[in-house]
Formats: C-alpha cells, structure tokens, sequence
C-alpha cells in the first residue's frame, strides 16, 4: 500500500459490481476474496447493471446518490422498509419524498421482465 492513495470514490451498485467482476474473471484469475463477493452479487443483484445505473440516476434527483444505490440494491417493497434504510441517517425524509421514491422503484419492478 506503500505510494497508494485513494483519488476518489464512487458508490456503485450490487449488479454493476457483478459485471465488473465478471469482466475481470475472464482477463484474470479473481482472488478469494473476489470469489466471495461474486458469488454475493450473483445471489443478491435484482436488476441488470445498466437498469440499476437508471435507476440511481433517478434516485439521486430526491436523495444522495449512496442512498439511491442502496435504494436500488434493497429494492424495498413498503413505506416501513424505506423507513428502516433511512433509520441511522441524519436529517429525516419527508413523507412525500418517501412515496415518491417507492413509486419510482415500483415503477421499475413492473418493467422488470
């Protein structure tokens, strides 16, 4: 770690994890560690990785853009799940902003084929 240092960061989601691993598998051989996360993505990704970048980008206008990434990585079905993502944050979310959410991540279930 010796002359490394972090430039910036980027929070990106479940399935855009998934295909940028993918991706490096068929280059390089991935690490334990990659493995594990891999499979993780596999199991856990609820949506391709481009329909998950909409979806963030569409998130982000109401909500910061970690929060549109869990938003989207969570997918939550109901008022009481967006309240539980939003229990540890700072500042509170209007009810409004919350419907308007959870219709937006509807919106997108139902598109889902």
């Amino acid at each position: 770690m010796i002359g490394k240092k972090i430039i910036e960061t980027d929070p990106v989601t479940i399935p855009e994890i998934k295909e940028m691993l993918e991706k490096r598998q068929e280059a390089h051989e991935l690490t334990y560690e990659q493995n594990l996360v891999l499979d993780h993505a596999i199991k856990f990704s609820k949506l391709d990785s481009e329909t998950a970048r909409k979806l963030v980008d569409e998130l982000a206008d109401i909500v910061k853009k970690t929060q549109a990434v869990k938003l989207a990585d969570i997918m939550p079905k109901d008022m009481s799940d967006m309240r539980l993502m939003f229990a540890k944050e700072r500042g509170s979310h209007k009810k409004e902003e919350l419907e308007q959410l959870l219709e937006i991540i509807n919106k997108q279930r139902e598109e889902e084929p």
